[in-house]
């Protein structure tokens, strides 16, 4: 595709990120990208060896790889590799400013290029909000690749709103188009330091840097003629019938949107996934709450 006009967030606004020291990667080849710069981190934990698993971490709306720093150490403490990318518009990945550039099938193409080009195995995924809204249509084509889930607070879009709290987020996002993300993280997440906050709204210091936050609520397939519902349906049944790897799920019980109900009905949609982690206080953004999770999900694998 021709390169867009992009927004590339300048270095110096992840000099100081709390909590987070992964060194940046990028690609600047990335198959159907020519032209734009994928951010992702990509540490290991030890030598690699068969019982490595790489663990691929999606972030969702409106977030980055900063929101798996607390997760990753405990991967990286049991020798595992883990990987995070930002999706275009996100974090310290390039930024089209064109909003219209952002759909279903530009984040998801992404994902499947991303995945090709570094050559992923044995990949424990690991998804929560959008990032599993895309990401649970991998398992299906990488059936060899991906072999566990680790899914908290997310969904399976197939044609239908999540409801009235979702509604009221897509206008409030609508009619705020210079969302301002820190304020907006330490309102759903209390117990964020109002520089984690900060760290969170890094990346997009102007509306200009928004347009991948501004689409993703609009993005959500609410309607059966959506650009994502046909591949996300094949998804559901694919991983309803066919999935036979192992799953771990985990949900913050505070959220409003995407909580106990709606995660109830996405585990009986995944093939032997086991009865949830219950987090009594956290929200939308369970990864805050991060380290046990890791640590129960790393757990269970091991037990089989």
């Amino acid at each position: 595709m021709p390169t867009p006009p992009i927004f590339r967030t300048p270095e110096e606004r992840f000099a100081s990120l709390p909590g987070y020291s992964y060194a940046p990667h990028y690609l600047n080849d990335l198959k159907g990208f020519e032209g734009m710069r994928l951010h992702y981190v990509d540490e290991t934990g030890g030598t690699p060896s068969a019982a490595t698993q790489t663990i691929l971490c999606l972030h969702g709306e409106p977030s980055w790889a900063y929101l798996y720093r607390k997760m990753a150490p405990i991967f990286l403490k049991a020798g595992h590799r883990a990987v995070a990318p930002d999706f275009f518009g996100f974090g310290r990945s390039d930024k089209p400013t064109e909003d219209a550039l952002y759909t279903f099938t530009f984040h998801r193409t992404m994902l499947l290029a991303f995945i090709e080009r570094m050559d992923l195995r044995n990949v424990t995924l690991v998804v929560q909000d959008w990032g599993g809204l895309l990401g649970l249509t991998l398992p299906m084509a990488f059936p060899d690749r991906i072999k566990r889930l680790i899914v908290m607070n997310t969904a399976i879009a197939q044609g239908t709103s999540p409801g009235e709290g979702f509604n009221a987020w897509k206008a409030f996002v609508k009619a705020n188009p210079d969302l301002d993300v820190a304020a907006l993280m330490k309102r759903a997440t209390p117990i964020l330091s109002d520089a984690e906050a900060a760290a969170y709204g890094a990346p997009f210091p102007t509306q200009e840097s928004k347009a991948g936050v501004r689409r993703f609520p609009e993005l959500v397939m609410v309607e059966p003629g959506m650009d994502g519902v046909e591949i996300s349906r094949k998804a559901a049944q694919w991983l309803k019938n066919e999935w036979t790897g192992q799953s771990f799920m985990a949900v913050g019980e505070q959220d409003p949107v995407l909580g106990a109900p709606v995660m109830a009905q996405l585990r009986e949609t995944i093939r032997g996934c086991p009865p949830p982690m219950m987090v009594a206080d956290a929200g939308h953004f369970v990864q805050e709450w991060g380290a046990p999770i890791a640590e129960a999900a790393l757990a269970a694998f091991q037990r089989g």
